[in-house]
């Protein structure tokens, strides 16, 4: 199993419309049917400066790979991703340790 990660900061006002409609698109992404428990998050820490996190499981690397070239998550990326996201950190996690 995967764990995709992302947390992100918007360009938009905090609260506006853009930010939701954003963030309404990105939900979207879940309906990629390799993405498993699919979360969109408030980032609430005071240790970092991003706003929001997306996560997401994937059965495989084959599972991810569809995920990252599905059409529905290419265009999300060309025409939401790149020009209204400002900063991010894209991390991705297997299990290192189990019982």
């Amino acid at each position: 199993m995967i764990r995709h990660t992302v947390v992100f900061k918007l360009k938009h006002p905090e609260g506006s419309q853009q930010e939701l409609d954003f963030l309404r698109s990105a939900r979207k992404l879940s309906e990629i049917s390799t993405a498993k428990n699919f979360e969109c998050l408030r980032q609430i820490s005071e240790k970092n400066d991003y706003d929001f996190g997306l996560s997401m499981e994937f059965d495989s690397a084959a599972d991810y790979e569809v995920y990252n070239t599905h059409p529905a998550h290419v265009e999300f990326v060309q025409t939401r991703w790149v020009p209204e996201v400002i900063d991010f950190m894209e991390i991705d996690y297997v299990v290192y340790i189990e019982d």
